[in-house]
């Protein structure tokens, strides 16, 4: 029987790519630990740096906040900025209320490791948040002695006992230095060998047992109905910016996306000249089921959560004056109504472009009141 794998989170905000370069080195020891696998992620930037393009962390995807509860171990790295976390860390921190007021990082093993610059202050940055953790429920890492002695001490270090520092503007070597990557790895072992010892602890204190259900709740209607349609949910696209597939305010839900399939646009662009009327169709209904996947990950895996579709807003790549966009967005409407039946019932909008991104015929908007 194959074991389940362990996964542990190394989330990171970098500037000048000393986070980053820690980041990796938790990353390393992480996966010495067998069975255990690191997940890269950075959280967004507040500002793009006009250079983030020559950055080596430029690529590494972006987190978002409600995926935090899915990681059996979390690393946080962040510069230090007056005694704390930037600000970019702070306001995605912000965004984890909901996994707060469910107690999804109950037991979660956590660690902090940080850019300390001259090394003012990097303790009290640490335990700034080691704090927000800590009200998290989340179970804390120190490095405490671990590496002290095989580090070079010919040159100050950014050793502590709370989590491993670089002492980014200190003068007389490269930074990070070989033994604040040697002190990161040996943070990323311990994080992982914690991990994998109370991941299945964790599932346990994060999956209460729900109330007895009758037999007509325990169904899911509506993976029912997509079994019924024949219908199955595309992969996640992936977001390809410095934005997230979906936000939540209050009880809604918004999502904007394309017509990609298997990672290309399905019959890219002008409808009626580069593509037929039913192409134009199938497209539309991609995009639909590329929002619904979205939706699916926004409802935690269940559908059944939404209350209603609100609104749905189509952009299709026209000619000018083409008068069919009703006709072509019918198909996603079709599509929710046939999934969530009355729920599925919304306002709509059917708009013209010139041009799409990736040359895309179709983008759809969309807005759900989620429980």
């Amino acid at each position: 029987m194959k074991k389940e794998e362990t996964t542990v989170l190394v989330l990171f905000h970098s500037k000048g790519g000393t986070t980053y370069k820690l980041a990796t080195a938790i990353a390393r020891g992480i996966e010495k630990q067998e069975g255990v696998r690191a997940v890269l992620k950075q959280v967004p930037h507040i500002t793009l740096p006009d250079d983030l393009e020559s950055k080596p962390f430029a690529s590494v995807p972006y987190a978002t906040p409600e995926e935090l509860a899915q990681y059996d171990g979390i690393a946080f790295g962040s510069p230090i900025h007056f005694g704390s976390t930037t600000a970019d860390m702070r306001l995605f921190l912000e965004g984890t209320l909901n996994l707060w007021s469910q107690h999804r990082l109950d037991g979660v093993p956590a660690t902090v490791f940080m850019a300390a610059g001259g090394g003012a202050a990097r303790e009290a940055a640490i335990l700034s948040l080691w704090s927000t953790l800590s009200v998290h429920g989340m179970v804390l890492v120190p490095t405490g002695m671990r590496g002290a002695a095989g580090i070079d001490k010919s040159i100050a270090q950014g050793n502590t006992v709370f989590g491993t520092t670089a002492l980014a503007t200190m003068p007389g070597s490269e930074r990070p230095s070989e033994s604040e990557l040697y002190l990161a790895e040996l943070q990323g072992e311990a994080l992982a060998k914690i991990a994998k010892a109370l991941a299945p602890l964790h599932k346990t204190l994060t999956e209460p047992t729900p109330p007895a259900k009758t037999p007509e709740e325990s169904i899911n209607y509506v993976e029912q109905r997509l079994l019924e349609l024949g219908l199955q949910l595309p992969v996640l696209p992936e977001p390809v910016g410095n934005y997230v597939p979906y936000t939540r305010s209050g009880n809604l839900v918004f999502i904007n996306q394309v017509a990609l399939k298997e990672g290309k646009v399905l019959h890219p662009g002008v409808i009626g000249q580069d593509l037929t009327i039913e192409q134009a169709k199938e497209a539309t209904r991609q995009t639909m089921l590329n929002v619904l996947a979205v939706l699916k990950s926004a409802t935690h895996g269940d559908l059944s959560r939404v209350k209603q579709v609100v609104q749905l807003t189509g952009f299709l790549n026209t000619p000018t004056g083409y008068t069919q966009h009703a006709g072509l967005m019918n198909v996603a409407s079709d599509l929710t109504v046939a999934v969530f039946g009355e729920k599925g019932k919304h306002a709509r909008a059917a708009l013209g472009a010139s041009s799409i991104p990736v040359n895309s015929p179709v983008e759809i908007q969309a807005v759900f009141e989620v429980e």
